[in-house]
């Protein structure tokens, strides 16, 4: 019997006796019996776990704030239901209507057997947070997700609908209920601060903070499902029509994007002609060998009206039952609790939709695999001293991506080489009350992935790196220059071992190491301003299975954390194993800032030794 990183996920639900879900939001995962590790007697004494996502916390005034809870739920039965709505209207009673920094904050405890299950929150279609499930323990599970929104300010101030998907399960074998507190925190500014509400795309004079307007790019309600659109394969194209107001200034497209079912593990997939030529499956199967297709390569296409605008190469994000699901616990992967987003600016291409008519935006997936779910917000600034704006695009390159393929192999061992490069720019002006404004955006994608297939499938590696290079800058009518540049890199090392013994008894062996590493460089008339971010993880997984039941596993984790700043430093170290947290050191002093990932070359990417 052979096996592979991507066997791996499939075999486990074998192991557990769980029927396979094709649809997305259910993810191909393991549950560990109780029996693996040793766990309390559920007792109301015994404290829950809480599990958590290492990141930096979140900048607050030392004002007190005006708390909303918004909804209170029960997650059972929710598979292929409508999402559950609530009434959303803004605060009354607080003292102030502009504040300094407004929070989401999700509170949720789970007890019992339960998949890790995919879910968002969206005000008025506007997607506000995309996040995964903690895996419960048998004693109890409890995690909590903040994020900053305040730049979502102007939609906050009016009545809207708060929409939450979740698609679970229960029953006699899957018994967690997850029990949900959605709170929204609002913070007033201090007294001897100027009033303003922060904003990541600003970009300086005559661009505000916060968008004026936010326009949902996602599906409508009623849904037996999320509001996110499904992107079920390669040729799946899904739209949403739109028409903004005709004094908008600067349009940036903000996109959700995760990966489940057939292509939760895309970048471990195989080339078409090995799979032909070893007559392997290209789809999902419980058996001794199959695989899934169309190569390691993926990447999300935004077209506006039929023109390619931007494009999304995700980071990847590990769900909390991926791989080994005792690698997470308690510690969750990179962007598990809280996944990235991607924004794509559109200001360039605002002379194409100024005009009062309804446009159209559409998301695709090359080589995609059943499913993605993909949708986006699009933030308008709106010229409040003009009833209407004119502009034209100047230029617009987006060339098709430029793929390399390099392959190897006799039988099921082998080597699969592939290298991707794709750049996309464009350049267009807007004439508003703040003068002319020359906008200018690029994107500058680069991807490699090395795949070793060894002992006859049983064993595989990867090696994958991703790195995404943005830049957006305004040229405003006094000359000024204003603009932000991104650096990103996305490095992957994947280690799958499979092998037999005695009695029935199969050993797994899995490590991975990832990190999210990122740039910024901002400036602005005299200002100028550097931020770097990153963020390690660093595991090593281990399960020995005996017929139907795991016998022995251990999942142990190390994390590095580190983001600078000019006005804020933060670093975490984290070492865990099997629940237990063996180290855990943060402080705000940073020993120095860490160079720009754009800076590395390749070879220092993570090696595969």
């Amino acid at each position: 019997m052979a096996f592979s990183l991507l066997s791996l996920l499939l075999f486990s639900l074998l192991l557990f006796h769980q029927p396979f879900f094709a649809t997305a939001n259910i993810h191909k995962t393991t549950l560990l019996r109780s029996k693996l590790i040793s766990e309390p007697t559920p007792s109301n004494d015994v404290p829950l776990t809480k599990y958590f996502e290492v990141t930096k916390p979140i900048q607050l005034p030392k004002t007190k704030p005006c708390s909303y809870n918004i909804l209170q739920h029960d997650f059972a039965n929710t598979y292929q239901q409508p999402p559950v709505l609530a009434n959303y209207a803004p605060l009354s009673n607080c003292p102030s209507q502009n504040f300094a920094k407004i929070v989401l904050e999700w509170n949720a405890t789970v007890k019992g057997r339960q998949f890790d299950r995919i879910f968002g929150v969206w005000l008025g279609g506007v997607e506000l947070l995309r996040s995964c499930t903690a895996e419960p323990r048998h004693t109890g599970t409890v995690w909590t997700v903040k994020k900053d929104i305040t730049k979502y300010h102007s939609l906050l101030m009016t009545n809207q609908t708060l929409a939450v998907y979740m698609g679970n399960i229960v029953d006699t074998t899957y018994t967690g209920v997850y029990h949900v507190n959605i709170t929204i925190h609002f913070y007033p500014p201090e007294m001897h601060h100027n009033s303003h509400k922060p904003n990541s795309n600003d970009l300086g004079d005559g661009y505000g903070s916060g968008a004026d307007l936010f326009l949902p790019i996602s599906r409508n309600i009623p849904l037996n499902d999320g509001l996110w659109f499904e992107i079920e394969n390669s040729t799946d194209g899904k739209s949403k029509e739109f028409k903004i107001p005709q004094n908008a200034y600067r349009a940036v497209l903000e996109v959700y994007v995760s990966f489940h079912s057939e292509d939760e593990s895309w970048y471990a997939d195989f080339p078409n002609e090995y799979i032909a030529a070893n007559n392997l499956s290209h789809t999902a199967g419980i058996g001794p060998l199959y695989s899934y297709g169309n190569g390691p390569f993926r990447e999300v296409v935004v077209s506006l009206d039929d023109m390619v605008v931007g494009a999304v190469w995700p980071f990847i994000v590990i769900y909390t039952g991926g791989v080994n699901p005792l690698l997470w616990r308690p510690v969750s992967a990179i962007g598990s609790f809280d996944l990235p987003t991607y924004d794509i600016e559109i200001t360039p291409f605002l002379g194409k939709i100024l005009d009062g008519k309804t446009h159209g935006f559409t998301f695709s997936v090359t080589n995609a695999l059943k499913v993605w779910y993909i949708d986006a917000n699009l933030h308008i600034w709106l010229d409040k001293k003009s009833e209407k704006t004119e502009g034209k695009l100047l230029r617009h390159n987006a060339a098709p991506a430029h793929v390399s393929l390099v392959t190897s192999f006799t039988g099921l061992n082998g080597t699969f080489s592939t290298s991707v490069r794709r750049s996309i720019s464009s350049s267009g002006w807007v004439k508003s009350s703040y003068g002319n404004i020359t906008a200018n955006a690029s994107q500058n994608f680069n991807y490699s992935n090395f795949i070793v297939m060894g002992n006859n499938m049983n064993l595989q590696i990867l090696n994958q790196i991703i790195d995404v290079n943005d830049s957006i800058s305004a040229e405003m009518t006094d000359s000024s220059i204003h603009s932000i540049e991104s650096f990103k890199r996305f490095p992957l090392y994947l280690y799958s071992d499979y092998a037999d013994q005695e009695d029935g008894t199969y050993a797994l062996i899995t490590n991975i190491t990832m990190s999210y590493n990122e740039e910024r460089v901002k400036a602005g008339g005299f200002g100028f301003s550097v931020s770097s971010l990153n963020n390690l993880q660093n595991g090593q997984g281990n399960m020995v299975i005996n017929g139907s039941l795991v016998v022995t596993g251990q999942g142990s984790l190390q994390q590095a954390y580190q983001y600078d700043d000019s006005k804020f430093c933060y670093f975490r170290n984290v070492n865990t194993s099997n629940y237990t947290i063996l180290y855990d050191k943060e402080g705000n002093t940073c020993s120095k800032r860490v160079h720009s990932p754009s800076r590395f070359g390749h070879s220092e990417g993570i090696s595969s030794t």
